[in-house]
């Protein structure tokens, strides 16, 4: 076989990984934020306080917790492939054994959910910043592009199948979905990474010379960026709801507007980092983000909700793939091994955050005063960002 044929069968079998992360990110896009959208459905099934509401997100994303540690444990010896494979197994399961009326039976659901959403979330960032190289930040926003289409694409999905009586079906549906990601990522070619390769060699040594503080420094930044967004997301059809005409059904679209900002954030974000360098980008979109949340907490209406939570998730859009990509280029060949912990971080906060919003409003008189949570959290970012500020720059 010649040289050029060769390239050629090594370009189609990259191709066809892509296209499986990308799928699959769609499918993780609307498993995690299936919660948001059923919140209210849980809440009057059970009648429950915004405390125990908080403890079912708390659950799911725990469960990403421990999926990431298997992720790094599965990937070490097993390779990607088997992360990816159950993974996506297991959010299969999960989306099966959703709609039930047994709380037990939702809480493994919600763990299943979990566990495979952080097996399969930094294997597959990962591996598109491998793939990405110099680019890593365009294609990194590009998949989560991908994420954030699966994720506005579920409120709509769960309204329409709660109107006609379809939600049981909508939800199997899914779950074939994941199983069919299972099945074609045992055929899907995953090569060797810069990284990988470079754990081999004599002295492998990331590209810039990092303390200790600019390490912690980006766990806390990871940590408090995906709990702003989880408990925005999760919260908001439970918090539209509440607002003055909030009774009828549209409240359960909330989480289609933070998520369409994100969607189309993500879409611009590769254009607009090829004229912006990533530190000034993630200062502006955080400042966005400050002032979006703020008007959401404040909301006379449900309508000025619906576009504050635009704005808040047009800002949160380029945050997380830049974050990703800046673990790629400091580190070298120790992102593999660092990103079991930035990632973890991430789930933390993602358990964390949305059941500190339902603890305080239980504790300080509503969602107005727990939406300060994820306000707060943003405010904290922009502050540690100053840490930062010379390797962002380098």
């Amino acid at each position: 076989m010649t040289t050029q044929s060769l390239a050629i069968n090594a370009a189609a079998r990259q191709r066809y990984l892509l296209m499986l992360l990308f799928a699959g990110f769609v499918l993780t896009g609307v498993e995690i934020t299936l919660t948001g959208p059923m919140m209210p459905l849980f809440i009057s099934r059970w009648s429950l306080n915004d405390s125990r509401a908080g403890l079912l997100l708390a659950i799911e994303f725990s469960g990403s917790l421990a999926g990431v540690w298997l992720s790094s444990l599965v990937t070490h010896h097993l390779g990607t492939r088997t992360s990816l494979v159950l993974g996506y197994l297991l959010v299969g399961i999960g989306l099966a054994t959703l709609n039930t009326s047994s709380i037990a039976v939702v809480v493994f659901a919600l763990g299943a959910l979990g566990i495979g959403y952080g097996l399969v979330v930094p294997p597959t960032n990962l591996a598109v910043a491998e793939i990405g190289g110099a680019k890593s930040a365009s294609l990194v926003s590009l998949v989560n592009f991908a994420w954030g289409a699966g994720a506005v694409s579920c409120s709509p999905l769960v309204l329409l199948a709660l109107k006609n009586g379809l939600l049981p079906a909508f939800l199997f549906v899914a779950a074939g979905c994941g199983a069919l990601l299972a099945f074609s990522f045992l055929f899907a070619t995953f090569p060797v990474g810069k990284h990988h390769a470079a754990d081999n060699s004599a002295s492998p040594k990331p590209a810039i010379d990092l303390s200790l503080v600019t390490t912690f420094t980006l766990a806390a930044l990871f940590f408090l960026y995906v709990s702003v967004e989880v408990s925005l997301g999760s919260w908001s059809a439970a918090y539209a709801k509440r607002l003055p005409g909030g009774g009828n059904s549209l409240s359960t679209i909330a989480p289609m507007f933070f998520y369409g900002g994100l969607l189309a954030g993500r879409a611009s974000a590769p254009l607009v980092l090829a004229h912006v360098r990533e530190f000034r980008l993630v200062v502006t979109a955080l400042l966005v983000v400050i002032a979006g949340t703020t008007v959401f907490v404040l909301a006379p209406t449900q309508e000025i909700a619906f576009t504050s939570a635009v704005v808040a998730g047009l800002g949160c859009a380029a945050v997380f793939p830049i974050f990703v990509a800046w673990l790629s280029r400091w580190y070298g060949a120790r992102a593999a091994k660092l990103g079991s912990v930035m990632f973890s971080m991430s789930s933390i906060g993602s358990a964390a955050g949305p059941w500190l919003v339902g603890f305080v409003s239980e504790h300080a008189g509503g969602l107005r005063a727990g939406l300060l949570v994820p306000l707060a959290a943003a405010i904290s970012m922009l502050l540690l960002l100053l840490l930062v500020r010379r390797q962002a720059a380098a």
